[in-house]
């Protein structure tokens, strides 16, 4: 009987982390930013579209549901600059649609003009302002989908 009680222990433990990230957890730390870049203040998103999404989200609330919190990371380096915005909502993200149409319009997926991606993981929602290719997007995404399987 003890190993079972121990094991849903661990169990329990598991999943409860699972689900109490919070956007701190989910923004780069310092050593896990690309060699190279350094942080910047305020938003330098490839397209005008996704920083507008951003600063007002509210105004969207009633598409997207409600922002409980949000964040920004900038950067910049020789070759590459921008933005990932870290979205949690108070329920599941139910904006899926609108945003392609918002970040991509008829083009309905990434474009140079509009290179950003984003994920949608329950109530987090991660967009990338990046070049395709970044190694801030690579290191982002391979962080968020580890915290956020």
């Amino acid at each position: 009987m003890k190993p079972t009680i121990l094991l849903s222990t661990l169990f329990l433990l598991f999943t409860t982390n699972l689900f109490s990230q919070t956007l701190a957890d989910l923004k780069l730390k310092p050593k896990e930013i690309p060699k190279g870049y350094t942080p910047n203040d305020g938003n330098i998103c490839v397209s005008p579209q996704a920083c507008n999404f951003y600063t007002d989200i509210e105004t969207y609330s009633n598409i997207v549901g409600t922002v409980k919190s949000k964040a920004i990371q900038s950067f910049k380096n020789k070759g590459d600059k921008g933005s990932i915005m870290y979205f949690e909502f108070d329920h599941v993200f139910k904006g899926d649609r609108f945003l392609q149409g918002l970040l991509w319009g008829k083009a309905g997926e990434p474009t140079d003009e509009h290179p950003e991606e984003y994920v949608v993981k329950g109530k987090f929602l991660i967009i990338w302002s990046l070049k395709a290719d970044s190694p801030l997007k690579e290191k982002s995404e391979t962080k968020i989908e580890t915290l956020l399987p």
